[in-house]
């Protein structure tokens, strides 16, 4: 019993020391880069918020600049119940008087205490002891009035007219954590009520965040069959507006804040659940992550090949079947496995290609695969197109219930290295693809185990 017990810590270790390793590239990538964070009041409130503050506290250590942006709804409500004050909602806002005024700034206020005193823990059993944050917030957001809409007076119900950047800039370059709440200050010295979510894209476009990463009460968005939707460009957020629109405001706001930041320059921006413990460390440091990201490539995206798009392949493939870096492959070939191949297509051009053939395997041998014909336009070389298209392509594989990739190069070998391929031999090879293989070229082989 003991012997197993010790099997087992000894098993989890070795996936701690696995994961670890395997998180070191997005550290590497992630560093000096700076990330916008949203998050609602209902957050602050949930049981995992702590959890939250100790990987802001880890992504902050790992030289990550941070913007945090809180919202207060619950807060201001409980504030106004308690005093008995009705502010009509009106296109989704909140009308804000002067007598409830005070509400919102005593809710903003004691969250952003809140967060202070959280990002100032040191315990020595804590995952903050010795993180030593500096947490700064001030008048970075210059508002102006909502104004009159539909015929009603948004009073003190405010818009982002403006952000600081060079104060926020200077404050991140000085390794501070930014905080910043729902309201903004007009040059007339008055205080509105903002939505934190505009707050947050506002601030995300204005710096050019490499990152904005909405924390809300859903895991990302779901497809018909209830699994997360991974990936999605700008443009395919539409319809999803419209649905949320009806029945979940937050929602809806998170991705109208998602749409606009990516259209206007901000590269990536998550959806995450704030109740998932880890959450943030699994959608940043992991290759599938754990949410929904929209990226800015409206008009790119990455599909399965179709009939029409031979001739685009032919052109991408040709220069390198001349150099002898691929086989050739004949128009009638590739029609005939025009299925086999995946494309990334930008505005009309194919920009790369990749193919995934099937091995047959016998009963004893794993079930495997082959990458073949991974092509990349010069002008994209250096974006990693072959990287995006290979992770589809490894994606598709494990959804067809392959276990084990190969692939024959004979120029290109470190860059299947770098990809996680590992070196090995032509006895590797299951039986069918042996018979196969072109002693003349010599090619060689690497695998790549997919668990």
């Amino acid at each position: 019993m003991q012997l197993h017990e010790t099997e087992s810590t000894s098993s989890t270790t070795q996936d701690y020391v696995r994961w670890f390793r395997h998180s070191a590239p997005y550290i590497n990538a992630h560093r000096n880069k700076t990330f916008v964070l949203m998050f609602g009041g209902e957050a602050v409130q949930h049981p995992n918020f702590q959890h939250i503050i100790h990987d802001i506290a880890l992504l902050h250590s790992l030289g990550i600049r941070l913007i945090l942006v809180h919202g207060a709804r619950p807060q201001i409500n409980q504030n106004l119940q308690e005093k008995q004050i009705q502010t009509p909602i009106h296109l989704h806002r909140r009308v804000t008087t002067r007598e409830s005024l005070s509400c919102v700034m005593n809710a903003v206020g004691s969250i952003r205490l809140e967060i202070e005193a959280l990002l100032s823990m040191g315990l020595a059993n804590s995952p903050m002891f010795g993180a030593r944050i500096d947490a700064v917030s001030g008048n970075f957001v210059t508002a102006k009035p909502y104004g009159i809409r539909d015929g009603v007076d948004f009073q003190l119900t405010g818009e982002v007219r403006s952000i600081d950047t060079d104060a926020i800039q200077r404050h991140l370059d000085n390794h501070n954590i930014v905080v910043l709440g729902p309201t903004g200050y007009s040059t007339t010295g008055e205080v509105f009520n903002l939505l934190a979510e505009e707050v947050a894209t506002k601030t995300a476009i204005a710096l050019q965040a490499d990152k904005l990463i909405f924390l809300g009460n859903k895991q990302g968005l779901l497809d018909d069959q209830g699994k997360v939707l991974r990936e999605l460009n700008s443009h395919q957020l539409d319809h999803y507006i419209e649905q949320f629109q009806q029945d979940d405001d937050e929602m809806a706001l998170h991705l109208q804040g998602a749409q606009r930041a990516s259209l206007s320059g901000v590269h990536r921006v998550h959806l995450i659940s704030y109740a998932y413990d880890g959450a943030l460390i699994e959608e940043l440091f992991t290759r599938d992550g754990i949410g929904t990201m929209i990226t800015d490539a409206h008009y790119e995206e990455v599909r399965m090949a179709t009939i029409q798009d031979v001739g685009g392949l032919i052109n991408l493939l040709r220069p390198l079947e001349q150099d002898g870096i691929l086989v050739y492959r004949s128009r009638e070939r590739l029609e005939s496995e025009i299925g086999q191949f995946a494309v990334i297509e930008r505005d009309g051009m194919i920009l790369a290609c990749a193919a995934l053939y099937p091995i047959p395997t016998a009963k004893n041998e794993i079930r495997s695969a082959e990458i073949a014909c991974v092509a990349v336009d010069p002008a994209y070389r250096k974006s990693n197109r072959g990287s995006q298209i290979l992770h589809f392509l490894e994606e598709k594989a494990r959804q067809n219930g392959i276990l084990q990739l190969f692939v024959l190069t004979t120029r290109t070998a470190h860059w299947f290295l770098e990809q996680g391929f590992q070196t090995a031999s032509v006895d590797d090879l299951p039986n069918a693809r042996q018979e196969l293989y072109n002693y003349q070229r010599n090619s060689l082989v690497f695998k790549k185990m997919l668990m």
